[in-house]
């Protein structure tokens, strides 16, 4: 697995977002790897991330945590296609299935596979556990910022 997390190498002006920004004091601070060909992130939500349900995770935390893995997976999937130092990437288009309740308490794993990199858009295929478990699928579409001319 690598060292430095995906999100450790965002240049500071992209390190603001709630999922995976270092710079996000409020944020959950994500922190996506290499493990082989797919990439990896674990969380563990709190109490404050629940849903309708006592116990279980928000349906729109379990897309944040798929949506920022997937972007991290993007831009290092980018980066070592490309030799070039990581840039951010930014959602085009996430798709989250919803197969069981995700609890509250429990070490989620992301898991993410490149299916596609075409030019500046790269697309992921994402799969979350808790408990041995796969609780969400997903799939996102992202799209490289364009460098500042």
């Amino acid at each position: 697995m690598s060292v430095t997390a995906f999100q450790d190498q965002y240049p500071d002006e992209y390190s603001h977002c709630y999922g995976c920004g270092r710079n996000n004091p409020d944020g959950i601070h994500l922190k996506s790897y290499w493990d082989g060909e797919e990439t990896v992130c674990r969380h563990t939500p709190e109490p404050q991330h629940s849903g309708g349900f006592p116990g279980f995770v928000y349906g729109g935390m379990i897309a944040s945590i798929l949506d920022c893995h997937g972007a991290g997976t993007a831009a290092a999937a980018k980066a070592r296609e490309s030799g070039e130092p990581m840039t951010r990437f930014v959602t085009a288009s996430l798709k989250v299935d919803y197969l069981k309740p995700t609890p509250i308490g429990a070490e989620l794993e992301v898991r993410g596979k490149v299916a596609e990199i075409k030019g500046r858009k790269v697309t992921v295929d994402l799969t979350l556990r808790a408990e041995q478990t796969i609780c969400a699928t997903g799939t996102v579409i992202m799209v490289q910022i364009p460098e500042p001319e």
